[in-house]
């Protein structure tokens, strides 16, 4: 297999180092490797595979001879500097969502569209991560017996917030042992004029609030599903709510199908298909869990129930690392099935 030359915009933030380590984990056929980051990050060092590397400052010659660029610092960084990688030569794999919703641009998750991909014109969009999540879950069911209406609530890791708000949850637990006052900086979102501490709560805020009083996190979800089914008659409502859990976003998801599908027939589906691991069994108290789940590739689903409110529905428990499947690995995934078919 040829080797690829390989960039990281965006290399020093949470999903920045998850890829450099997972193209070491998954023996991704790497030529060189450019880590890029803003002016002030420059100079830091990061090591990948055994070798020590020197963040680079991003400029208009960071992707000369780069085959494929993963950008993953913030959308009005990707505007900036993806027509600019593409115009070098490199395919930019863009985990923001700065392009998502661009008709010319694929929207991908290779366990469900990844023939997507290869109509890129340069710039290959990764989903939201608990858009990823979810749709990786319901793909199966979606082909078996067709869906008309998903109703999903999503309880989201504060690493899906970054770094910072990591470690404000962690400032946090130490100010409740110690018994002093906590203090609230970022959450729900950092621009907002107010903030609540994420410890012994449930925020129901991700991201800031948009048409029809749904956060933009929340319309996300509705039509980056609709557009990665290719679907528009599929019918979501979503509610997203931050949890103080470190890592793996959780899904409640309620679906409505075409077809009656049993749970037991879901659950042999489920267990078949790819990226997906099922933990199912309520009588020994089994079922996916953030404590378990964070780390790990596959998208978890347990609590598969038949929906008796309703003549054609299902009940799931969907679980993922938000960092590695939701964002990382599914980039990681998208390149590693261009590669073939690379100029």
């Amino acid at each position: 297999m040829r080797t690829v030359n390989v960039a990281i915009l965006g290399a020093t933030g949470v999903v920045g180092q998850e890829l450099a380590q997972l193209l070491g984990e998954r023996q991704f056929p790497l030529g060189n490797l450019k880590l890029l980051a803003s002016p002030r990050s420059a100079g830091k060092k990061i090591t990948v595979s055994g070798q020590e590397y020197v963040i680079e400052a991003v400029s208009a010659e960071s992707f000369q001879d780069i085959d494929i660029a993963f950008f993953s610092a913030g959308g009005d960084v990707s505007k900036q500097w993806a027509p600019i990688a593409v115009a070098a030569g490199a395919v930019v794999i863009d985990n923001t969502s700065a392009f998502r919703m661009d008709p010319a641009v694929p929207l991908v998750v290779p366990e469900v569209n990844k023939e997507a991909a290869l109509t890129h014109r340069g710039i290959i969009a990764n989903p939201n991560c608990s858009t990823i999540i979810m749709v990786v879950a319901l793909k199966p069911i979606y082909d078996a017996v067709g869906i008309r209406r998903i109703i999903v609530s999503t309880y989201q890791a504060v690493s899906g917030a970054g770094y910072q708000a990591m470690e404000e949850l962690d400032a946090q637990v130490s100010a409740y042992t110690a018994q002093e006052e906590q203090t609230a900086t970022l959450l729900p979102v950092a621009s907002c004029e107010k903030h609540y501490p994420i410890l012994f709560n449930a925020i129901p805020q991700i991201d800031i609030f948009d048409e029809g009083d749904y956060t933009k996190e929340e319309w996300k979800m509705i039509n980056e599903t609709q557009k990665i089914f290719g679907d528009t008659t599929l019918r979501i409502t979503a509610t997203t709510v931050r949890l103080p859990i470190m890592r793996s976003h959780c899904e409640s998801i309620n679906v409505e199908t075409k077809h009656k599908m049993t749970a037991d027939h879901c659950r042999q589906l489920l267990t078949e298909a790819s990226g997906i691991e099922v933990v199912d069994d309520v009588q020994s108290q089994e079922y996916p869990m953030p404590i378990y789940t964070s780390g790990q590739d596959p998208v978890w689903v347990g609590r598969i129930r038949e929906d008796r409110s309703i003549d054609c529905g299902l009940n799931l428990w969907v679980v993922g690392d938000q960092i590695r499947k939701g964002a990382a690995l599914n980039a990681i995934q998208i390149a590693e099935y261009l590669v073939p078919n690379l100029r």
